[in-house]
C-alpha cells in the first residue's frame, strides 16, 4: 500500500463522520489528483465508499466513509444548518432490496441512503 493510500485510509478509519474528498486534499501534502486517485482505488477495493450530497452551503461535494470488510455499510443524516453528520447505523434494507430484486426482476449491487433536514441541536 502507497504512504498516500495509508494515510488517506488512516484519516478514514479515524474519522466519525463522511469526509469529502475536497477536505481531505486541502489537508493533505499530496496534490489533489492524488488524493481523488487513491480515493477511487480504496473505493474500488472495499475499503471505503461514498455518496454525493447536493449542500446549499458546500455545494456538491462526494463524501467518503472507511468501509471495514465484515462491516456493513452505513446510512447517514445530514443537517442543513450545522453540516454535521449523523451515523444513522448499518443498513437495515436488506430485506426490501431482495424483494424488490425478486418483484421486478433486477440486481441490486449497492445502494445509497441519507437523509437531509435539520438536526435536533440546531432545531432548539
Amino acid at each position: 500500500m502507497t504512504k498516500a493510500r495509508k494515510t488517506i485510509m488512516d484519516i478514514l478509519m479515524k474519522s466519525e463522520e463522511p469526509v469529502s474528498a475536497s477536505t481531505l486534499a486541502k489537508d493533505l501534502p499530496f496534490d489533489q489528483a492524488t488524493v481523488y486517485r487513491n480515493l477511487h482505488y480504496l473505493e474500488d477495493q472495499g475499503f471505503a465508499e461514498s455518496f454525493i450530497l447536493h449542500c446549499s452551503e458546500h455545494g456538491t461535494e462526494r463524501y467518503y466513509s472507511y468501509r471495514n470488510a465484515n462491516d456493513v455499510h452505513h446510512h447517514w443524516f445530514h443537517c442543513e444548518m450545522c453540516h454535521r453528520f449523523i451515523d444513522l447505523g448499518h443498513c437495515a434494507y436488506g430485506q426490501q432490496l431482495k424483494e424488490w430484486e425478486q418483484s421486478y426482476g433486477f440486481t441490486i449491487h449497492e445502494h445509497t441512503f441519507f437523509l437531509t433536514g435539520v438536526c435536533a441541536d440546531c432545531k432548539s
